[in-house]
């Protein structure tokens, strides 16, 4: 599969002209496949005017239920988890390979990302900024979700004899399922979501990372770098494959440093502009609240809104799809649930605090010149929103959004590191012709438009939700019972702090 894949590439780099043949005759393959599988993961339903996708519901649905069911987590176990990333509780004994903070940076890190600057712009533009406190509501529930499956991930790891481990949604489908008297069940939906969560990865975690830093790179350059994706490509392969080589600790100590640093960069400046538009802000948050009950100007009204809101944040914190349990299964804890609780900030972060923000940047300066924008859309909105105010900081955006991509993508090759291992074993020679896979795909990303290979791939990381959120379902009770203990020997004082 490599060779072929090198052979492709190849094609690609040096065939000139024929990018536009290879492109086509891809995507004239593809997208049938594309349209099929969107249609049946994407199926919409029509209420009162406005479109919901059946998936969102899914998950929105499993988010209000495990939000109920741990009896609001999402607000009383907050202090503990930021108590918890401080080290406050950790064992530098226990098994896994990460701390608490590292794990929750590379969770972080594959969520953060372009959608955090132009999806918001997106939901803004079509929801109303209405939208905004429907995805704040969304993000809030999404922290339940994140806190039941990352307990499961934990849970259910398996510590390989390297003391490495490997888990995610394949093991705790499988083992938890199994362990519930449905063996057969279990393994299927394991190996349904380990198929899902590789695939995804080399797309929608890879490729269009990639793709999108390319043409953000180009556009600040004037256009400079055009027929030159193949070497940005390269480059960004290059690195990419310097740290992922490594594994989980090396990912991991690469994230702790970029992650807090691309977060407040650009929320600083974010703030920055907002303050600029001191004077738009009451009115920007008064349109935020009447917006989401009244839904002015938006399809469907109120309802239109609260989709739009609830469709962005759990596309943007992937609350439900389980790919951040992978990440967090790695942690250095003897007790599962206290990366539960660490989980909990991870929505917070992305879509209460980020992704609100650059809302407010959008709506402060839509306050102040309704026409600012022009009819741009997406991230190059959100750019305009900034330029209103700083004239150079389409350069900057830039770069933020080059570190959210990369961020991205070297999660995501740990994500699908652990989907290809589940699948064919964790033999040291199979990883790293995955790692060398995983990185010609980043340079393919650059050079080849493959439209419906990332519709392909998009639709199946929605599709995964699917046996997860139902598997959740069948597990809730085991991480109910694993947090009651936990709290009652926290309180008891049987779990002693090691901060002193």
């Amino acid at each position: 599969m490599t060779r072929v894949l090198m052979l492709l590439l190849a094609a690609v780099l040096f065939s000139g002209p024929a990018h536009a043949g290879i492109d086509d005759a891809i995507n004239n393959f593809t997208a049938p496949i594309a349209t099929v599988i969107g249609q049946i993961v994407f199926f919409k339903i029509t209420i009162a005017g406005a479109e919901l996708p059946l998936v969102v519901l899914w998950l929105v649905a499993g988010a209000v239920f495990f939000t109920f069911y741990m009896g609001f987590v999402n607000i009383r176990g907050f202090g503990h988890a930021i108590r918890l990333v401080r080290g406050d509780y950790a064992d530098p004994d226990s098994a896994g390979e990460v701390s608490h903070f590292q794990a929750l940076a590379t969770a972080v890190s594959g969520t953060v990302g372009i959608g955090n600057i132009g999806g918001v712009a997106v939901a803004v533009t079509v929801g109303g900024a209405g939208a905004t406190f429907w995805l704040i509501v969304a993000g809030f529930l999404g922290m339940s979700t994140k806190f039941v499956e990352c307990t499961l991930g934990v849970k259910y790891r398996n510590e390989n004899p390297d003391a490495s481990v490997s888990g995610g949604p394949m093991y705790y489908l499988r083992h938890g399922l199994s362990e519930r008297g449905m063996p057969g069940f279990g393994k299927f939906m394991g190996t349904l979501y380990a198929i899902g969560i590789f695939v995804g990865a080399l797309g929608i975690g890879n490729m269009f990372q990639s793709n999108q830093a390319y043409v953000q790179l180009n556009n600040v350059a004037g256009g400079a770098l055009d027929g030159y994706g193949w070497l940005v490509g390269l480059i960004l392969a290059c690195i990419v494959f310097s740290v992922i080589i490594g594994g989980i600790k090396s990912i991991a100590s690469v994230t702790e440093k970029i992650v807090p640093f691309m977060a407040v960069f650009y929320c600083v400046f974010a703030l920055i502009v907002i303050m600029m538009n001191g004077s738009a802000i009451p009115q920007a948050i008064a349109n935020i609240f009447t917006g989401a009950f009244t839904g002015e100007g938006v399809a469907g009204g109120a309802l239109g809104a609260l989709i739009i809101g609830f469709q962005r944040a759990v596309f943007s914190n992937e609350a439900g799809i389980g790919s951040a349990s992978i990440a967090h299964a790695a942690v250095r804890t003897d007790e599962p649930v206290t990366e539960g609780y660490v989980s909990l900030l991870e929505p917070f972060i992305d879509t209460i605090v980020i992704c609100t923000i650059t809302a407010l940047v959008i709506g402060t300066s839509q306050v102040a010149d309704p026409n600012f924008a022009g009819d741009a859309t997406g991230i190059a909105m959100t750019s305009a929103a900034f330029e209103r105010q700083l004239s150079w900081f389409p350069i900057p955006l830039a770069f933020a959004g080059l570190l959210f991509a990369f961020s991205t993508m070297i999660s995501w090759s740990y994500y699908g590191l652990k989907g290809w291992t589940y699948l064919f074993g964790e033999g040291e020679m199979g990883q790293n012709g995955y790692k060398v896979l995983y990185c010609l795909f980043v340079v393919l990303g650059c050079v080849v438009q493959l439209g419906p290979i990332l519709d392909i791939s998009d639709a199946l990381v929605f599709l995964i939700c699917v046996p997860n959120i139902l598997g959740l379902y069948f597990l809730a009770p085991i991480v109910k019972r694993e947090m009651q203990s936990y709290m009652a020997r926290l309180e008891s004082g049987e779990i002693k702090s090691f901060r002193h």
